[in-house]
């Protein structure tokens, strides 16, 4: 009784914070467009431990589609039709796609040999979109604009920092609901089977390799819509969102968030983006300190941040 009064109270924490989150974040010296990278990267950090955390395979590739779809969407908008709607569907469809074709050639690895190669076939995306320069516009990137959502009896205009935040935070409370529902379910029962005993799962009939490919397109899905709303948040790309480096921030995230946990990777994203333009305002050295919170968690809290306060409250 008291874990479920727990759940309800933390969840409730949650979306409190998220939805006054640009009220106050300027008391604290913050501003609403990094409000809208804490919710956006960790949307890309959650869909990168639906795989890592709660599946127990090690990716360090996920940027890659959420680089495609950023490209996706940059490139529907500026070339072929100024709808963001669209644009972020057919850039989630770029992502999906890459990761269902990938993760159908990845499915039969395991361990390291899986870990490296979602770093070979997401430095194959970067390579592309860094010598492709007539379409991606190779290292100085693409710039394009998103375009005002019509509804129809009225206009959205995204081109507002605030309205653009609530905007991704619907994308962002969708996908959360989505991967709530997925873990709760029958299929995201037999993947925490297959990360604690994938042997005994394979002995229990499970078709570990079908089930590792849907859960690493499902997670592509996920890190796509991430990736979506991040090109629109900045109106650029650049083949640095496709980065291996970028892929495994996502991964950093999760681990000092905790990776055990469904809101571990957003606390996560939330301390690393935080940190970072905070730090990277004094110093060059930004990552030093990054990498120092990234060890202490690791030495000292196995299951993250989130997995001390559970203890705590406990």
């Amino acid at each position: 009784m008291n874990n479920i009064f727990g759940k309800s109270l933390s969840l409730i924490i949650v979306w409190v914070i998220l939805l006054t989150l640009p009220s106050w974040i300027g008391n604290i010296g913050g501003y609403t467009d990094l409000a809208s990278r804490v919710l956006i990267i960790g949307l890309a950090a959650m869909a990168t431990n639906l795989l890592v955390g709660h599946s127990g395979v090690m990716a360090f590739g996920h940027a890659a589609y959420f680089g495609l779809s950023a490209y996706g969407t940059g490139l529907f908008i500026k070339y072929l039709m100024p709808s963001t709607p669209i644009g972020f569907l057919v850039g989630v469809l770029t992502g999906a796609i890459g990761g269902a074709i990938i993760g159908y050639l990845l499915a039969k690895l395991r361990g390291i040999y899986f870990a490296l190669a979602t770093i070979a076939f997401g430095q194959v995306f970067y390579f592309i979109a860094f010598r492709w320069n007539t379409v991606t516009g190779g290292d100085n990137g693409l710039t394009f604009h998103r375009q005002p959502i019509d509804l129809g009896f009225m206009q959205l205009d995204i081109s507002s920092s605030l309205v653009f935040y609530y905007t991704a935070l619907c994308v962002f409370a969708v996908c959360a609901a989505l991967m709530a529902i997925l873990l709760r379910s029958p299929f995201g029962h037999t993947l925490q089977a297959m990360r604690e005993n994938e042997r005994r799962a394979r002995f229990l009939g499970i078709p570990v390799n079908r089930h590792l490919w849907l859960a690493y397109t499902l997670s592509c899905v996920f890190v796509a819509a991430a990736g979506s709303m991040y090109g629109m948040l900045n109106n650029f790309v650049s083949p640095h969102n496709l980065h291996w480096t970028q892929s495994g921030d996502f991964v950093l995230m999760a681990v000092i968030g905790g990776m055990r946990s469904f809101w571990g990777p957003l606390l996560g994203a939330a301390i690393f983006v935080i940190a970072q333009d905070y730090l990277s305002s004094w110093t060059d050295s930004w990552m030093f300190f990054i990498g120092l919170i990234f060890v202490l968690v690791v030495l000292f809290l196995p299951r993250g941040i989130v997995g001390l306060l559970q203890r705590k409250t406990s």
